[in-house]
């Protein structure tokens, strides 16, 4: 991997938002993490059952991976161009396949919107399509169909929370809470900003040399270590294994990563230190490895 520091490097590719850029790029918050696990109820809906799972876990926020199980109907949306200046990049219109979806794999970030439980939600499933698809998962429109298992890590204390964002003109997760204390860190990092450096610099303020790194959100035209590129500016992001550890040259996150462009292609490979921009926000749950 490619250790030359950031500030050596050509300036990164930016997508212009409409609104004037926050002055914070990276909200972090230090916060005590622990095992969130349970199984989406068929007849439940998808944001439903992921909130009866956080709230027997007695925890505001956090993640959760999704392997197995389906939903029907089921209802998501892939990364769009923006129809007007209003945004950088938009939504498509929404898929609902007949024979519902089948989950292969997916990370939700959970939280809140307006004092009530809310979740953003990226994946792979089956659609009885001759392919995988991928996308964003509608919450509040898929009904778990079979018993979906879920597992990871919440916070008792910190969370996520869904607020308009003036300089891209959406509604997104921001952190809050925590006493900057414990085993993890949930992390937003705003646009422009390349998403591996962003996750060991918060790791380096934070004290962490070691840990596990899931999480979602877009990257402007992503690119791989193999030197593949994605050509597209709008694109939905998953992190399928992130892992953070203590190298002679100092920290080194590695993200393996699925995307999908406005077409519908599904792309998976590591992602290149240094040269992924996010495009409009990226949600991260950071976890510690400590010995027990």
């Amino acid at each position: 991997m490619d250790r030359k520091p950031a500030n050596d490097r050509q300036a990164l590719r930016r997508l212009e938002h409409p609104g004037p850029p926050a002055p914070v790029r990276r909200e972090a918050v230090g916060t005590e993490l622990k095992p969130v696990e349970g199984v989406l109820r068929p007849g439940e809906v998808f944001l439903d059952g992921i909130a009866r799972v956080f709230a027997e876990a007695r925890c505001k926020g956090g993640f959760v991976t999704i392997e197995g199980g389906a939903c029907d109907p089921f209802r998501y949306v892939l990364p769009a161009f923006s129809p007007d200046a209003a945004h950088a990049a938009w939504y498509s219109a929404t898929f609902a396949p007949a024979a519902g979806g089948r989950f292969q794999t997916a990370t939700a970030i959970f939280g809140e919107r307006d004092g009530t439980p809310f979740l953003h939600c990226h994946g792979i499933w089956d659609t009885g399509e001759s392919a995988l698809r991928m996308g964003h998962v509608l919450p509040f429109d898929s009904v778990v169909s079979q018993p979906v298992a879920v597992k990871g890590y919440g916070s008792v204390m910190a969370t996520f929370d869904s607020i308009p964002d003036p300089e891209t003109n959406f509604t997104l997760f921001s952190v809050r809470g925590g006493d900057g204390k414990g085993n993890g860190v949930l992390l937003r990092v705003r646009p422009n900003e390349d998403v591996a450096t962003a996750v060991e610099e918060v790791c380096r303020t934070h004290g962490i040399d070691s840990a596990r790194v899931y999480g979602i959100g877009s990257i402007n035209e992503p690119v791989f270590e193999d030197g593949r590129r994605v050509v597209c500016l709008a694109t939905e992001i998953a992190i399928e294994n992130g892992v953070l550890e203590k190298t002679p040259e100092g920290l080194c996150v590695s993200l393996d990563a699925a995307v999908v462009d406005t077409d519908g292609v599904l792309y998976h490979g590591r992602l290149a230190r240094g040269d992924n921009p996010v495009g409009v926000t990226f949600e991260l749950v950071i976890v510690e490895n400590r010995e027990s």
